[in-house]
């Protein structure tokens, strides 16, 4: 007898289409209520069968489709501030994303390249009026923590498929009939493993210290009650600065959660006294200064970690020395700025840039100085 096994992917594909069958059976034979007072209302699977039927087959978007866009002052302000909340929460996304699938850190170069990327396809979003920017989904992570699928080939046919089904809307409509229990299922599942990976973070701080329990209690309590209390026009309607697009701004800010968390964390951390070890620091440079052996290593043995490198092009790229002044580059190297100021600096002042023996004697006391 031959068995089949599925693979996470698998398993979590087909239970979704079982459930959403089971849904469409129990809303033929009327089992679930028809209207919103009534029990199960919400799972039936013809509560949005009309934008199924209205829409048409295809549709090809067009820059400029909804008219020239505008700027205002305002509104740049107020996209900045969600931009802002949107890079500090990818930035969370990236290390996420890299821990679920089995990867390194994300170096600085690739957490700059994202940033990058989500600019531009924010921009190329308002071109084409699509209403919204550009950003990485604390859900597509959860997906990965659930589905164990962390492949590139993954992700390019995904983007594939969703060109496809922008331009083919039937089957973009088809999954807006999907019933909210079944996505509210897959979101408990998602954002409950997006929860714990964040917390398994704190794996390198002292968490029977009072002082880093009470900083995470208090930053997580507020980062989940403050955007509440202002969904609530009357409480929004107490930030008042006299600027109408200030006033925007704060409220943006303030209703992101991981904004307000992660703002207030990132003060009482750096504010309230703890020692190095306490705040998880030493343990933290110790795994990066591993993982920085373990390239040492890898290089003086010929090989190379090729996770963040650009495809085909790294050859040409490692040839010329300027890219390494570029943020986004895999050879990007923060020294060679450093090196640039201190030769600029001694071309200008040469006579501080020799050393006299008294000078390059380290005592302890200069030892002292320099931490």
């Amino acid at each position: 007898m031959q068995v089949i096994i599925l693979s996470t992917f698998h398993q979590v594909i087909l239970a979704v289409v079982i459930v959403w069958i089971f849904c469409a059976i129990l809303t033929l034979t009327n089992v679930f209520g028809e209207t919103e007072a009534e029990n199960g209302y919400y799972a039936r699977t013809d509560i949005r069968m009309s934008v199924l039927t209205d829409t048409a087959w295809f549709r090809f978007p067009y820059p400029g489709q909804w008219g020239l866009p505008t700027v205002s002052t305002a509104g740049m302000l107020g996209m900045l501030a969600g931009i802002i909340a949107s890079m500090l929460e990818s930035i969370g996304d990236y290390y996420a994303c890299a821990r679920l699938a089995g990867a390194p850190p994300p170096p600085t170069h690739a957490v700059n390249r994202g940033i990058m990327i989500e600019g531009l396809g924010s921009i190329i979003a308002g071109i084409w009026g699509t209403g919204n920017g550009t950003t990485s989904y604390s859900e597509n992570i959860g997906a990965i923590g659930i589905t164990k699928v962390g492949s590139r080939r993954v992700v390019q046919s995904s983007a594939l498929i969703m060109i496809a089904f922008g331009v083919l809307s039937k089957f973009g409509a088809l999954f807006v009939t999907m019933p909210d229990p079944i996505i509210g299922g897959v979101f408990c599942i998602m954002f409950g493993m997006i929860t714990a990976v964040g917390i398994s973070n704190l794996q390198y701080v002292d968490m029977n210290s009072t002082r880093n329990m009470s900083i995470f209690g208090f930053a997580m309590l507020m980062g989940l009650v403050l955007p509440q209390w202002l969904n609530d026009p009357a409480n929004a309607a107490s930030i008042q600065t006299g600027s109408q697009t200030l006033d925007q701004i704060l409220l943006v800010l303030l209703k992101t959660s991981m904004f307000v968390g992660g703002a207030i964390g990132f003060t009482l951390d750096n504010t309230v006294p703890g020692s190095p070890q306490e705040r998880g620091i030493l343990a933290w440079r110790e795994q990066l200064v591993d993982n920085a052996d373990d390239d040492a290593s890898d290089a003086y043995a010929g090989k190379h970690d090729a996770t963040y490198d650009f495809p085909a092009i790294m050859p040409y790229i490692r040839k010329v020395r300027a890219f390494k002044f570029l943020p986004i580059c895999p050879t990007f190297n923060v020294n060679a700025y450093k090196y640039c100021c201190r030769k600029k600096q001694a071309v200008r002042n040469p006579e501080t840039a020799v050393r006299t023996p008294e000078t390059a004697v380290r005592t302890p006391e200069t030892v002292a100085t320099q931490f």
